[in-house]
């Protein structure tokens, strides 16, 4: 195990920070003048951004990557990996929100496909009436759908953190939850210090297992109606970006979804700047696999930007604000606190500048071409007078 390196803000004339000695202990009395601990994360060669400690909670290196749990001033408890901040407890439940609720609301469309449907009126949480057309007679039919035909079956690649299985299993309708994480250790230390995912780590729906995503998803034969990816950034040296290539989503993830499936992924910054560095490739390379693809932003304080997610699937993602609203009345336990239908339309509604570089994107994504978000280990604490 070791300390998350400090500085005192001096610069030893390389551009690096230099420590002085300062061990990282909790705070320092130096000349008896309190220093303050903080966190900075470089986003950019030129630009970095800082907040206040209260104190480092943990700090420890796997076979994969480094870990640390921070407890901030601003965000509270934050699970910092390989020197970028993952998740933060204030905020978290944006970025969660965005990536589960989005794709399992938008599973399946009824039976659209099927039929056409000229009314729904709900009855129930669990049971709908719709009028079909039958288009062999012409006769108006009456029918009871379950809304159990809505996704049952998930696998999540990442997430050992456990949010994205406690929003998962908020669902009524899932019945099994496939959580594939390579990092025991990351798993077994956000069981000990993340209280707020004890639940969904108990719950018997959730399968946790500890493997490589892509083989994991290869040797099996079963398929799911959304997988996930909950994968950490695509950082240069790190585990996870051989998971965003075109040779990964075609060959091992589309076969694995159900019909009507659905994939869905984090894909890094998607600000007005730095969505150029993976958000518009990952789109771009999306888009040479599967027939529809939806990608949506939304600002997370934490990660002092705008963050993107993106849905693809070989059905029509589209529904509007009033029926996601309706989705989410029937489904859902509980009240999300960030997303509904209006939110997910304003969230896809991306600006005008940076939907002209989507659309104007040739990347695309595979391991001899890959690109990185900046830096690995570019994260430190310190003290500061």
């Amino acid at each position: 195990m070791g300390d998350i390196p400090y500085s005192n803000g001096t610069n030893n004339g390389n551009g690096n920070a230099n420590g002085n000695g300062v061990n990282g202990k909790g705070h320092s009395v130096l000349n008896g003048y309190r220093k303050s601990c903080w966190y900075e994360e470089e986003i950019e060669e030129n630009l970095r951004w800082s907040f206040a400690l209260n104190s480092i909670l943990h700090t420890g290196a796997t076979p994969f990557q480094d870990i640390a749990l921070l407890d901030t001033k601003p965000f509270g408890k934050a699970l910092v990996i390989d020197g970028k901040l993952q998740s933060a407890e204030t905020d978290e439940f944006i970025y969660h929100e965005c990536l589960v609720h989005p794709p399992l609301l938008h599973h399946p469309k009824y039976l659209n496909s099927l039929f056409h449907i000229n009314k729904i009126y709900v009855v129930s949480p669990r049971f709908i009436y719709i009028y079909i057309l039958d288009f062999e007679s012409n006769n108006v039919n009456i029918s009871v759908i379950d809304v159990n035909f809505s996704p049952k079956s998930i696998f999540i690649m990442g997430g050992g953190e456990g949010s994205t299985a406690r929003e998962l299993l908020r669902h009524r309708t899932v019945e099994k939850v496939v959580m594939c994480d390579i990092d025991e250790e990351v798993v077994g230390f956000c069981k000990s210090y993340l209280i707020v995912n004890s639940e969904a780590f108990c719950d018997p729906r959730l399968e946790l297992i500890i493997n490589d995503a892509r083989a994991e998803l290869e040797n099996r034969e079963e398929q799911y109606d959304v997988i996930i990816g909950d994968l950490a950034d695509p950082i240069e040296g790190g585990p996870c970006y051989k998971l965003y290539t075109k040779s990964f989503y075609e060959l091992i993830v589309k076969p694995r979804l159900s019909k009507e499936g659905i994939f869905v992924t984090q894909a890094g910054p998607a600000g007005i700047f730095s969505h150029t560095e993976v958000f518009s490739c990952i789109y771009n390379t999306l888009r040479q696999v599967f027939r529809y693809v939806v990608p949506y932003s939304a600002h997370i304080p934490s990660y002092a930007d705008i963050w993107g997610w993106i849905m693809a699937s070989d059905t029509p993602i589209e529904l509007s604000a009033d029926e996601l609203d309706l989705r989410i009345k029937q489904r859902i336990t509980g009240e999300n606190r960030y997303l509904d239908g209006k939110t997910f339309s304003s969230a896809s509604t991306l600006s005008k500048a940076v939907r002209k570089s989507m659309v104007n994107e040739t990347h695309v994504y595979t391991e001899g071409t890959a690109r990185f978000i900046y830096g690995h280990g570019h994260g430190s604490a310190y003290k500061l007078d």
